[in-house]
Formats: C-alpha cells, structure tokens, sequence
C-alpha cells in the first residue's frame, strides 16, 4: 500500500498508470478543494497545467483537453469519495512540499506473526513485487 504526499505528483502517476489506484491507502496533500466543486476545480486545473501559484506537474496535458482534464477530476474524485484525499489545510496546519511523495506502507512482524492470513497475503505480495520493479526495504523494522 502506498501513502502519497504530493497531490499533483501523486494524481499524475495514478493517471499515467505508473502507481494502480487500488494500491493508494491515502493522499495527504498540500491542497484544499473538493473535486466535485467546478470553481475549485477549475482552479486546481489551470495551476497544475500552468503554475503560478504551483508547480505545473501537469503541463505536458492538452490544458483544453476536456478527455485529459476528466482523466485527472476522476481520480481526484474517486479519491475524495473514498476518503483517501486527507488534505491538512483544512484543518489549519500548512506541510511543506517534500522530494519523496511515495511511501510504501509495511505490516510489522507482530501483526504477520499473530494473522495466518496475512502472512500468506504478505509472502505473495513480497513474490510479486519481486517480480516487478518494487523494491523492497528488507532491513525496515
């Protein structure tokens, strides 16, 4: 599982497919905006795509594109609607932009010892990131 901190970064590996969906725990971002809001949005999308007020992480996407601007308020959305976009300036704090915007999310060997389970679902997701381009820290406690 992977924690993103890099809103723009983050939603732009989901999009071009280099991170799955599906493998996101959560998104802790520097932002604060509901997707679903067509005024907000429309702000997030022209910064992202131009800069200004951000970096343009976006701007190798056709800014006039209604299929790559949909490709980006999906996931956005969907993130938003499984709480997944935590975004702490809602509630006041203000994080600074950091190099690393992944975190790969470990079980301890506590939790794998005491569940079968997910010791056998562990084992096999260590087998197929071996197989891909995962890297994994074996010396993390």
């Amino acid at each position: 599982m992977k924690i993103g901190l890099s809103y723009s970064r983050c939603v732009r590996d989901i999009v071009e497919g280099r991170v799955d969906m599906n493998d996101v725990l959560v998104l802790i971002t520097r932002t604060d905006f509901d997707p679903r809001d067509d005024g907000q949005w429309a702000g997030i999308w022209d910064g992202y795509c131009f800069g200004g007020g951000s970096r343009p992480e976006w701007s190798d996407y056709d800014f006039n594109s209604k299929e790559d601007e949909n490709k980006f308020r999906s996931v956005s959305i969907e993130l938003w609607e499984t709480g997944r976009l935590h975004q702490p300036r809602k509630f006041g704090t203000h994080p600074s932009r950091r190099p690393e915007y992944w975190l790969e999310a470990v079980l301890p060997d506590s939790e794998l010892e005491s569940r079968p389970a997910v010791k056998d679902a562990w084992d096999k997701f260590q087998m197929v990131a071996g197989l891909t381009n995962v890297k994994m820290d074996r010396t993390y406690s």
